[in-house]
């Protein structure tokens, strides 16, 4: 079966959809009590201790819900651009939001919802950084009473932790969805169109919190309240048409997060990215089964990686250090497992024959 196909577009939803009200049915949990059918006097004067316990365990977690919900939601907003709609949370009480890079687009300037207000502020874009799929905007007035939201620790998610995505899907603000962390340590890559940046992204959160258009840049939180990821890709099947593969989506990790937006917020801009490169302009090529097998080297960077290393346009990557190396999306994912400085070999082929060559990564 093939992996899914993973997209950004999934999670932006347009400005002027329209929903049509539905009657949702909830999930409640039936709490029974013994059903032996022996009529002893114990089972009819009323429930045991443990059977008493279940319902205050649902107290405690519904009350640990309402109370994560409450403090966190009204960091979340609503940003609008020309065309498209996502989500955002307030970073600071500067008035700096991070949100995707694939919600802010090309736009400069967006029209924000607070939780606690309907009325619509005005933010500029603060830098862009479509790399990690990551941007600040700011606010131009910061509104009485805004909080920020509070960041977590990459280190301490686990698979199996509760965790609640909270945004703007389709449109409809302050939304929460509950789910779990399903995988943690994912490398996915976006498509690159429609609307995605073509980014690929390490380490990302999976959870089982449903994820919908218009989720974009909103929170995935735990249970104590702080922010562990950035909602920004569904999964679709592409099996199904592309259908929406429900209870797959992926968050960027808070590390990345608070990295690529502490720089913007003190500079402007990203001045370090962390991310490998080779330095070079690549295409996939296809062999005579018309199946992909390899990069093709179109432009070397001059005094980069490739360029220091020999690599020559022509050349056709088959090899990153224990990768193979098939399309230009592998080659980005096997890139981002490595660090600027780390060595590594290039195996490629030049005029029909196979070389290697080691290669000391440069910097995004």
């Amino acid at each position: 079966m093939d992996a899914p196909a993973l997209r950004a577009r999934d999670l932006r939803a347009h400005p002027l959809r329209r929903l049509v009200p539905f009657a949702a049915l909830c999930c409640a949990l039936a709490l029974l009590g013994g059903c032996s059918g022996s009529g002893s006097s114990r089972e009819k004067d009323g429930p045991t201790t443990a059977q008493a316990a279940v319902p205050m365990a649902v107290d405690d977690l519904q009350d640990g819900y309402l109370k994560v919900i409450k403090d966190v939601l009204p960091s979340v907003v609503q940003i609008q651009a020309r065309n498209d709609l996502g989500s955002g949370v307030v970073y600071d009480g500067q008035g700096h939001i991070v949100t995707n890079a694939h919600v802010v687009g090309d736009e400069r300037t967006f029209r924000v919802t607070t939780a606690n207000s309907e009325d619509e502020l005005t933010a500029r874009l603060v830098s862009s950084y479509p790399d990690q799929d990551l941007a600040v905007v700011k606010l131009e007035r910061v509104p009485d009473g805004l909080k920020a939201a509070t960041f977590g620790d990459s280190s301490k998610v686990e698979v199996g932790q509760i965790v609640l995505a909270m945004g703007s899907p389709l449109g409809l603000s302050s939304s929460v969805t509950q789910g779990i962390v399903s995988a943690t340590g994912r490398t996915v890559t976006e498509g690159g169109g429609n609307g995605g940046t073509g980014a690929t992204i390490v380490n990302m959160v999976q959870t089982s919190a449903a994820i919908n258009p218009g989720n974009s840049g909103g929170a995935l939180v735990n249970l104590d309240g702080k922010v562990i990821g950035i909602p920004t890709l569904a999964a679709t099947d592409p099996g199904l048409g592309d259908s929406a593969a429900p209870g797959i989506g992926f968050a960027i990790p808070v590390s990345t997060v608070k990295s690529i937006a502490d720089q913007i917020v003190e500079d402007g801009r990203v001045t370090d990215s962390g991310r490998a490169a080779l330095g070079i302009t690549g295409r996939t090529v296809v062999n005579d089964d018309y199946r992909a097998a390899g990069v093709a080297v179109v432009e070397v960077q001059a005094g980069g990686a490739a360029d220091k290393a020999g690599l020559e346009p022509g050349d056709i990557i088959t090899r990153l250090g224990d990768e193979d190396i098939t399309t230009i999306t592998s080659l980005a994912e096997a890139l981002a497992a490595d660090k600027p400085g780390e060595r590594t070999t290039v195996t490629f082929t030049r005029g029909g024959g196979e070389k290697k060559v080691d290669v000391t990564l440069g910097e995004q």
